[in-house]
């Protein structure tokens, strides 16, 4: 079958975008792996698919696979990206988009200036949320087996509608991301897998952060890890409410007043090419 799509990334963190209301289509997770290889296929981090929404209290449902096949919960990155697709297609003129994903609903912004505003919803901070096999505390240690050797990791977890687990680092140049991310990303006491962010602070209103992304490694940019990594920053009082996270992929913009309130995530979200592809039936 012949599938039309649009490629767009979101500072580095790119995306395939699959009209699913105009081309209707049920991909497997081995044609989606397939779509993903970045030698024969199309190549992304990460699945968008556009839905017909299926409540009436919202425009669109947003799915979102990583590039194993497996389906995730949210994607702050992909969000925008959703946005911007929508309304370049015609598929709706709203500048307010409310999308319903897998842990609810979420409300995109689209401005003047063709950055997008996403309204993440609230963080929850407790273990069962992630989930994560744990009592309830500030911050987690875990023991990992790295290089032979037993290592003691410290971390912040938090949900962001998806799991995170937050390092603190002297300098993300020589974190060991690559390393300790796959290794506390597949830990047992994190059932479902966590994605894991490693957080240096600049000072109150910047930090600098890589994530190694669950089922996907590291990306340029992660808009939840971003999120993750603020709230976490903040709650620790390490940053104030409005935070600039520096990525591999460019900046962005994270306000957050504390517990309770919303994270409000603000950046670009870039049209890449449109193509079609031949992919087994």
């Amino acid at each position: 079958m012949r599938l039309p799509f649009t490629k767009m990334h979101g500072l580095g963190n790119d995306f395939m975008v699959l009209d699913l209301i105009s081309h209707p289509v049920s991909l497997s997770s081995e044609q989606i792996r397939q779509l993903a290889d970045r030698q024969f296929g199309v190549g992304f981090d990460q699945l968008l698919l556009v839905e017909a929404p299926t409540q009436p209290d919202v425009d669109f449902n947003y799915r979102i696979f990583n590039c194993d096949g497996g389906e995730v919960e949210h994607c702050g990155n992909g969000a925008r990206c959703f946005a911007r697709f929508v309304l370049d297609k015609g598929l709706t003129a709203r500048k307010e988009i409310r999308v319903r994903t897998r842990r609810g609903i979420i409300v995109l912004h689209v401005g003047e200036d063709d950055l997008v505003t996403v309204d993440m919803g609230t963080p929850d901070f407790t273990p069962a949320s992630l989930p994560l096999r744990a009592q309830q505390a500030d911050s987690y240690t875990r023991d990992l087996t790295l290089d032979g050797s037993l290592q003691q990791v410290r971390f912040f977890a938090v949900s962001v509608g998806n799991p995170h687990a937050v390092i603190l680092v002297d300098d993300i140049e020589t974190a060991p991301v690559h390393t300790v991310g796959p290794a506390l990303g597949v830990h047992p006491d994190f059932p479902q897998g966590v994605n894991v962010g490693f957080m240096q602070i600049v000072d109150r209103s910047n930090i600098r952060l890589r994530v190694f992304e669950r089922g996907a490694g590291e990306t340029r940019a992660c808009g939840t890890g971003a999120c993750a990594a603020v709230v976490c920053a903040h709650a620790a009082g390490l940053v104030g409410q409005e935070v600039t996270a520096h990525l591999r992929g460019g900046d962005l913009n994270i306000h957050w007043e504390g517990k309770g309130s919303p994270i409000i995530m603000r950046g670009p979200a870039t049209s890449v090419f449109e193509g079609v592809i031949e992919v087994d039936a």
